[in-house]
């Protein structure tokens, strides 16, 4: 187990499709690889741009996380797309954004 499959885990029997909780783990997981750690996630967090809280390899560890934990959770998580990096469309612009389509993928599934 890595550190970042972590806190995708802490809640793991408490409503795995809860989508607060799952906003929670996915914040979670931002926070585990965000290498300022005085800052909070929030739903503004930036994960594109300049002043993104994650570099690009951090970015991808933290789909692959989100993937794991889709599959935990009984749903097949699609982060590629057209619009991935795009600074207005991505699902990527923010922490928020990231746990939104997270949630909407998995409710649609």
């Amino acid at each position: 187990m890595t550190y970042l499959q972590t806190p995708l885990r802490l809640r793991r029997s408490e409503g795995m499709r809860d989508p607060a909780i799952i906003q929670s783990e996915v914040f979670a997981a931002v926070r585990a690889l965000v290498t300022d750690q005085i800052a909070p996630v929030t739903e503004t967090t930036s994960l594109l741009g300049d002043s993104r809280a994650l570099d690009s390899m951090k970015l991808v560890e933290l789909c692959v996380a989100l993937e794991d934990r889709a599959a935990e959770i009984g749903f097949e998580f699609d982060w590629t797309s057209d619009t991935a990096m795009s600074r207005s469309r991505s699902m990527f612009r923010t922490a928020g954004s990231l746990a939104s389509e997270f949630i909407r993928q998995m409710e649609s599934q």
